[in-house]
This record gives structure tokens, sequence and C-alpha cells, in this order.
């Protein structure tokens, strides 16, 4: 396990390897913030401010435009995958590899390397974005010090396989809770059960069809589907109550309020006795006609695609900041214990975006 000082000078493959050896599961991103901390300070052209394992580097150069880098440095629980692993093919194995050291390397080294950017550029390190909302760094900094995100344009480095993933869907998880009356299972007839209650909630998930709504050319989809559901007391009675957890991936051109009135229409007639938000973060739209964002994804490559999943470009959003997300891993390979990254994308990623910030 790393202990040793983080090194700049390293390209961001390299960096990724050694950052991956810095373990840092969420809730333990301490001795990694005090590193990166700790190079960024040494950088003169950068001005460094830290909230709890929160880094925000800077500069100053009075350009016209401010862009803003950001990502995450916690990890989900490491599963045998530490310390990472490259191998003949120049796949770099370990936890983080792809969500998201790679991207978090990758600020890292354009940090260090391009001090006089033809854009300010403000860099952001933040923990705790693989557990709860309330934990969550960036959010801690938008509300404590929102003056530190202040900026015309936001890249998060998020796993993108490469390509700009423009905006994210919202996403609302919502309990759903019918009643029934106890009674011994050997005299079922004499109550109500509550799980059988919840058919008809099953019957309209099954039958439920999604939009697939078009935005800034990008076509998200849509999904209301149940992942959990739990009900009963004994092996010998009928349940007087059963919940079901219902998630909702919403498109980003729904609000907050209209993805929840959309649920509560959906199910209204379902026999629920009681709704309750458990989970909600809204979406973010893509922002891809923003002068800067075009200019980004001429510059990358590719085409942009939408971004099906929820990230923090929707706390960018909610401060007035267009984001987009783009990093060079494999979004389908995070989490995973085989979790993973080809080197060539992570040096492809850094040599982009030094081009569009130098050009």
């Amino acid at each position: 396990m790393a202990e040793t000082p983080i090194d700049l000078t390293l390209d961001a493959a390299r960096l990724t390897a050694q950052l991956v050896d810095f373990p840092s599961e969420s809730g333990t991103e301490k001795p990694l913030a005090d590193a990166i901390e700790t190079a960024l300070r040494a950088l003169p052209h950068l001005t460094v401010d830290r909230y709890g394992n929160n880094i925000v580097a800077r500069t100053d150069l009075g350009r016209a435009e401010r862009v803003i880098l950001a990502g995450h440095i916690d990890t989900v629980p490491i599963a045998d995958n530490v310390p990472s692993r490259l191998d003949e093919d120049g796949v770099l194995w370990g936890c983080g590899t792809c969500d998201m050291k790679s991207g978090v390397a990758v600020q890292l080294r354009i940090a260090a390397t391009v001090p006089a950017p033809n854009r300010d550029l403000t860099f952001v390190f933040y923990d705790n974005e693989e557990v709860a909302a309330d934990l969550n760094g960036l959010k801690h900094v938008s509300e404590a010090h929102p003056e530190w995100l202040e900026g015309d344009f936001a890249v998060l480095l998020e796993p993108t396989d490469g390509e700009v993933e423009g905006g994210c869907q919202g996403t609302l998880r919502m309990l759903l809770r019918t009643k029934g009356e106890r009674a011994h299972s050997a005299r079922g007839w004499m109550g109500s059960n509550a799980i059988h209650t919840a058919a008809p909630i099953l019957a309209r998930l099954a039958a439920y069809e999604p939009r697939h709504p078009v935005i800034d050319g990008l076509e998200y989809r849509e999904g209301l589907n149940a992942v959990g559901i739990s009900g009963g007391v004994a092996g010998n009675v009928i349940p007087d109550a059963c919940v079901v957890s219902v998630n909702f991936r919403y498109a980003p051109d729904r609000t907050e309020d209209e993805a929840i009135a959309h649920v509560l229409e959906v199910f209204a007639d379902c026999g629920v006795e009681e709704f309750t938000i458990d989970d909600h973060s809204p979406g973010a739209l893509p922002g891809l006609s923003h002068p800067a964002a075009l200019a980004f994804t001429e510059a990358v490559g590719g085409t942009a695609r939408p971004k099906y999943g929820w990230t923090d470009v929707s706390r960018f959003s909610a401060l007035g900041v267009p984001a987009v997300n783009y990093g060079p891993g494999n979004p389908h390979l995070a989490h995973r214990r085989d979790e993973r990254v080809e080197t060539a994308k992570i040096l492809t990623g850094e040599e982009r975006l030094r081009s569009w910030l130098m050009s």
C-alpha cells in the first residue's frame, strides 16, 4: 500500500496505479486527500483550498472563461483488488481504476502540466460520492463555499469510456406501502393479506411503457422498476403490511416535482395506502449547446451520448454551470471485483484534455 507522496511527474496511467494503491473507500479518504493537497500546494500557479477531505485548486489568470474539472476520490469497498496490477496487454486492474481514479489522475496531470491554460481552471477533488447523498463532498462544498465552484462549464471525469456523455438522468426512490389485517394463516379468511394487495403495483410496473425523450439530440431512456419488496411477520401469520420500493430513473427534462407527480399518477388506483420518498436526486440537462461544451466535444472527438445514470453533473447544473461527463473508464466495469481500465484510454484522455486547454 502506498505511503509515499503522489508523483505528478508520472504519466496519467502510472499515476492511476499510484492512486489505486492509496486505499480510499468512502469515509476513509483522508490519507489520499492529504497526499493530493500536498502535491497541489507544490504547484505555484495554483491556489489551493480545503474543506474537510475536499480539495479545490484554481488558476487565476484572468481568462474570459473558467472550466471546472471535477472527480471523486472515494471508491466502493475493496474486493481483494488492491494493490493495482498491470497486465501484459496494458490493462490496469484494481479497485477504482475505472471509477474513478483514472479520471482523477488525468485531473492531477492537467493541474501539473498546464500552468497557463487558455481558460482558467478549477480542479475539484471530493469525497463520499459512492454513498448517501447527504455525505457527498461536492454537496458540502457547494453549500459551504459556493464561490469555489463558480464557473462557465464543468467536466466531471466519471467513466464514459472516452466519450462525452451529456447531462444525467434523475433518480427517485419511493416506498409504496399497502395495508392488510393480521390473522392466523390457518384461518386466512379472517384477515387481509397485504402482500397480495401489492399485486396491482407489480402488474402496473410490468405493463409500464417508459418514455425515450430526445433532448439536445440525445435520446434518454426512462425506467420505472421495483427494486425491493418486504412484508411478512412469521410463517404462520397473514401479513398486515407490505412495502414495494420503486426506482424511477427519469430524463432531465422532468423537474423533481414532475417526477414525483408521475409516480403518484402511475400508482394512483393500485391500493397504495402510503407513498414515502426514500431518496431523490434530480437530473441535469445536457448543456451541449453551450459554446464551451461544443468546443470540448469537438476537441475530444467522438459523438456525444446521453448519461443514463445519475452523476454529480446534477449538482453543477443546480449551480447554473453546464456540465458533461468525460472519463477514460468503461462504466460497465465500475464497482466490479474485476474492475479495470485500458491504460491507452487514460493517456488519450490526458492528451485530449491538454490539447483542448492549450490550443
